[in-house]
């Protein structure tokens, strides 16, 4: 059985997976216990499944296992002090109604705030794009975003 180690959330872990193909998402949940990434649509198009490889947002249900050997997998579980900051914002606004995008959500602002400290709502907002909230909490979700790179 092949053996992967990757950097998740700053911790060298180890997954042994019989199929190289097998999502990181299956491992992270299944594997290593970090739930917050969430099952959604399977194909890469909700955003609920989304973590960061090497500070970039990628869907985990469609990224191989194989594929992250060797590179940097933060989850919401393992974000540091700045991340902190956005979840706070998230909760200031109420901008988490059900909860189930907002793994992915927090993770591409996340992305976003590395590379844009100070984003404009357009900025925001095409970060965001890929990233469906059927609660439609958009308005307070985008809100929480500025507030947290307010500071």
């Amino acid at each position: 059985m092949p053996t992967y180690t990757l950097s998740v959330n700053r911790v060298q872990r180890r997954i042994d997976s019989w199929d190289p193909s097998q999502p990181l998402l299956y491992a992270l949940r299944g594997a290593l216990g970090l739930t917050a990434a969430k099952p959604g649509c399977g194909l890469g198009q909700c955003g609920s499944c989304t973590v960061l490889v090497d500070d970039r947002p990628v869907r985990s249900c469609m990224m191989p296992v194989s594929a992250v050997a060797g590179h940097r997998v933060t989850t919401v579980e393992g974000l540091d002090a700045t991340g902190s900051a956005l979840q706070a914002a998230f909760i200031a606004e109420q901008a988490a109604q059900c909860g189930y995008c907002t793994s992915g959500m927090l993770m591409s602002a996340r992305a976003l705030l590395l590379t844009t400290p100070h984003p404009s709502e357009d900025d925001v907002k095409a970060a965001l794009a890929g990233n469906l909230c059927r609660c439609g909490a958009y308005t307070r979700i985008l809100r929480a975003v500025l507030r947290a790179a307010r500071g």
